[in-house]
């Protein structure tokens, strides 16, 4: 509906003529968007299609149901919508736009319309099930689009086609749907005329097309519609056998390159679950050296305090009375709450102190998470109250997060660097710049062996569950890129969720070696084995409503935990070997707070632990003597310019080891030259008619709108990925918005530039456009621009969007609208002037004026058909002035540069990750 609302104020009929072949060209041009409007409508197939693949091969293989009735409903489905669609369209703008006003052939364009439509359709969903995969699909999908299009008729005419490619013409769907649209257009009543019998006895429809290189005769909209259908039914064909007879592509096997000696020093721990039910009580009379959790809390040498190449300040974090609140949801305003703020957490006090491992535990909605991001300072929106000290000192957040780490429970890295690359930049941006390269490897080094990476140090992180470190990798990766901060305190928010035994015990021992170099650890945890739960010191235990029910030690075996809850009037003893943490979380729950008429936070308050910690916490609260509050000069490690230094360089590591994104760009880049230099051979030279120029400009307007998408498209999903991990970087200080995007921005730079040389050489050489040095400078600059300003879009798209699939969405409304107003479908002169603005603020139209104001703006030579020059041709049908460059160069070079600011702009101030 907005395309055709735009369509049919541009095209209006009170400005569309029946004069000459040029008016011919913008009805041309009409009918050319209608069919690029649906054309670009079915490429959503693709991305739905693919999605529903997985389910589909699973159902096909476990023998639901044959292929066909799958493909069969998808068909058939999408014809309503299909009729729908272009009811709209066409009914929007065929009387609006002035075209014969038979209708008969109004019904004609619907039916044509209809027929691309669901031509779209069935060729995207081919791509789907050929490609399989969303960077192969993609890729044929563009090609496709691009073959079809070009060779359609319209950019450039049968009649320049070489013989080479007009088996492509004959082959191009878009072929029959422009011809068919045009006879039924071109030989209505409104053009049959003839204009001036002393140079041609044909009609002035006639003309129209033939120019065109398109058939003049009626029998082509039965030609076009049959072969239309054909293609249809050849398409859903097709697609059958491709869901019939492919398989899903395999991912790539997550490998761990951990020496055997890493699995032989686990090996205890595949042991756990297995010894799990023997009784609690006989084990604690075994002998300690095979307790089980000896292999969680076993170092090299109890005593030595690994980690410690930089020395650190123990720090303590005391929290007293702290209530986090927010705005209280409309639903539950809906349902009569009065109250104006939701309360997650209700006056909580803790302690956490240096070599102390502590775990924050409690029921789904307890506030755990809550809690440690309020500590932290993670949060981004509601109230805190209460008062939070560092070592007695009052917590102001800039410092914080210079002396503390914050492990997220979703491992977020970089995909495309190494594990040691990871440590080394978390290392240079968040040590203080007093410590030398030197010093600085030492602890990257140091670190690694505490956390046992260093078999892993050159493999590349990659993706989660789809290639690279394992989940348990991984998470001692997130583990590792805090300790190389060398932080005092250190929260993890459930360090071994979704892991197996043996690996949440490589995890757990991890953590146990960060404990005992003296760091305060907090760790979230939800119901873990007897084992891991026992690695633990002491425990914090919250109740849904964020209040807390205990605060204390362990003890050994639980010994501690277990007799506060027993010596409770009513809680049910411990099982012989039953887990203490499930044990404790059954025995709290709620509907045992009604069953015996209790409430455990008041117990819990009542208690001489509770008057325990508090007396702790005023002790921890007050700062020794002699103490000074922790100041840092600045808000971050490092000045503005080693930030750009060092975020750049993490880039420059990224893009260089992402080859399915510069490598399949290149590729695409240079099979796309090759089929444009081979499709416009040597037509570049070629001005004598107004085909010939014609011709030459459908070239440029092609390479500027085909590889710009595609420059758009694909890097959109690299600075999605990329900005998750930036706003864990950014929340924990490593650097300020700004020199991220200065490093995702010119790191763009040199890969575009390589992009458009070999773009520009190939293509200039192969369309032989005129060899001068001024000419071949200007088409290099201007496919530079062009190139850089689309990728910058792209990456502008999905800093102003949530993500990566509704930036794709937003953006491609616009590839559709600078199509319509880019000067070559409708020249500038013939768009109405209540749109003419819209021409000086679409970049592509500056990219069209450039690369065609260059070529023959300043050529003399007479043109054959209409007698006179070139370059007053250009101007009188384009409107476009050699001697204006200089303006377009400026523009040109504006449009990346405010496509980038708005970029650095959107990623400053807009944060999509609430928490």
């Amino acid at each position: 509906m907005v395309i055709a609302t735009i369509a049919m104020t541009v095209f209006l009929r009170t400005k569309m003529h029946h004069r000459d072949t040029d008016d011919g060209s913008i009805y041309m041009g009409a009918l050319f968007i209608g069919i690029m409007t649906h054309l670009f409508n079915g490429f959503a197939e693709l991305a739905m299609s693919l999605a529903k693949l997985p389910i589909f091969y699973k159902q096909r293989d476990l023998l639901f149901f044959p292929a066909w009735t799958y493909a069969l409903p998808t068909w058939i489905l999408k014809i309503p919508i299909s009729f729908l669609e272009c009811a709209i369209y066409t009914g929007l703008t065929y009387y609006v736009i002035g075209f014969d006003p038979n209708v008969q052939r109004f019904f004609r364009q619907f039916l044509l319309f209809s027929l691309v439509s669901q031509m779209a359709s069935g060729l995207f969903r081919v791509v789907s099930a050929v490609g399989r995969e969303v960077t192969v699909a993609n890729s044929f999908g563009s090609f496709a689009q691009l073959v079809i299009i070009v060779l359609g008729g319209f950019i450039i005419s049968r009649n320049s086609i070489k013989d080479f490619w007009i088996w492509g013409y004959w082959s191009s769907p878009l072929m029959y749907a422009q011809n068919a649209l045009s006879s039924n257009e071109f030989l209505g009543n409104k053009w049959n005329f003839i204009v001036d019998p002393t140079t041609s006895n044909q009609t002035l429809g006639a003309q129209v097309m033939e120019g065109r290189g398109l058939f003049a005769e009626s029998k082509w909209f039965w030609i076009g519609a049959g072969a239309l259908i054909g293609y249809i039914l050849g398409f859903n064909v097709i697609y059958t056998t491709a869901l019939t007879f492919l398989d899903p592509m395999g991912k790539d096997a997550i490998i761990s390159e951990e020496t055997l000696n890493e699995s032989n020093r686990t090996g205890a721990a595949i042991e756990l679950s297995s010894r799990g039910s023997r009784s609690r009580r006989s084990r604690a009379r075994e002998d300690q050296g095979q307790r089980e959790g000896a292999e969680i809390n076993t170092v090299d040498d109890p005593n030595r305090k690994r980690g410690m190449v930089l020395p650190f300040e123990p720090l303590s974090l005391t929290f007293d009375n702290v209530k986090y609140s927010v705005d209280m949801p409309a639903e539950m305003k809906s349902r009569g709450v009065q109250e104006d703020r939701l309360v997650l957490l209700k006056d909580v006090s803790g302690a956490f102190r240096p070599g102390v491992l502590t775990a924050l535990m409690g029921v789904s909605g307890a506030g755990k998470t809550t809690l440690m991001d309020v500590l932290a300072g993670r949060k981004t929106g509601g109230y805190i109250d209460g008062s939070i000290s560092i070592s007695g000192h009052p917590k102001k957040q800039d410092t914080f997060a210079r002396i503390s780490g914050y492990c997220e429970q979703n491992d977020i890295h970089s995909p495309h660097v190494t594990v040691y690359e990871s440590l080394v930049y978390s290392a240079w941006l968040r040590l203080p710049p007093e410590v030398d390269a030197n010093s600085r490897k030492m602890f990257v080094e140091e670190v690694m062996e505490l956390v046992e990476l260093a078999p892993l140090r050159t493999s590349l992180v990659g993706l989660p569950g789809v290639n690279g470190l394992s989940t348990e990798q991984r998470k001692r990766l997130t583990i590792a890129v805090e300790l190389v901060a060398n932080p005092s305190i250190i929260f993890m928010d459930e360090p071994t969720s979704g892991l197996d035994a043996r690996a949440a015990a490589i995890v757990m021992r991890t953590v146990r070696n960060t404990v005992d170099t003296g760091r305060t650890v907090v760790c979230t945890i939800h119901q873990p084995s007897i084992d891991i739960f026992e690695a633990f010191d002491e425990l914090f235990l919250m109740k849904r409503g964020g209040e807390e029910i205990y605060v204390g030690p362990l003890g050994r075996y639980s010994a501690e935990l277990i007799r506060y809850f027993e010596g409770i009037s009513g809680v049910s003893k411990i099982k012989d070997g039953y887990n203490p943490a499930t044990w404790m979380l059954e025995v709290t729950n709620l509907s045992q707070e009604e069953i015996l008429g209790v409430n455990f936070a008041e117990i819990y308050k009542n208690s001489d632990l509770y008057r325990r910690n508090k007396t702790l916490i005023r002790e921890l609260s007050t700062p020794a003597p002699g103490s000074k509050d922790i100041y840092f000069p600045s808000k971050f490690a490092l000045p503005f310019f080693s930030q750009c230094i060092a975020c750049f360089w993490k880039q420059y590591k990224s893009y260089w080891r992402n080859p399915s994104y510069g490598a399949i760009r290149v590729f695409f880049t240079v099979v796309i030259a090759f089929i444009f230099g081979t499709i416009f051979w040597r037509l570049g030279s070629k001005t004598s008619t107004k085909q010939d120029l014609f011709n030459a400009a459908g070239s440029m307007y092609c390479a500027t709108m085909f590889i710009g998408v595609q420059n758009s498209q694909t890097v959109q999903p690299v600075v999605d990925v990329e900005r998750t991990v930036f706003y864990r970087e950014k929340a924990a200080g490593m650097y300020s918005p700004l020199p991220y995007a200065f490093a995702q921005v010119a790191i763009e730079i040199p890969y575009t530039l390589f992009q458009a040389i070999l773009y520009g050489a190939l293509v200039y050489s192969m369309i032989n456009f005129d060899w001068t040095v001024a000419k071949f400078l200007w088409y290099l600059f201007f496919t530079f621009c062009t190139f850089l300003y689309f990728t910058f879009y792209g990456m502008m798209a999905v800093s102003l969007t949530p993500n990566s699939d509704i930036a794709a969405v937003v953006a491609s409304a616009f590839y559709a609208i600078w199509n319509l107003f880019a000067g070559f479908v409708v020249p500038r002169p013939r768009i109405p002037i209540w749109w003419r603005w819209y021409f000086w603020g679409c970049p592509v139209a500056w990219t069209i004026y450039g690369l065609i104001g260059s070529q023959f703006g300043d050529i003399e030579d007479i043109m054959t058909d209409t007698k006179k020059p070139v370059k007053q041709f250009i101007r009188e049908y384009f409107g476009y002035k050699h001697d204006f460059l200089g303006y377009v160069a400026i523009a040109e070079i504006g449009f990346p540069i405010l496509f980038a600011c708005i970029f650095a702009y959107a990623i400053k101030v807009l944060n999509f990750q609430r928490r």
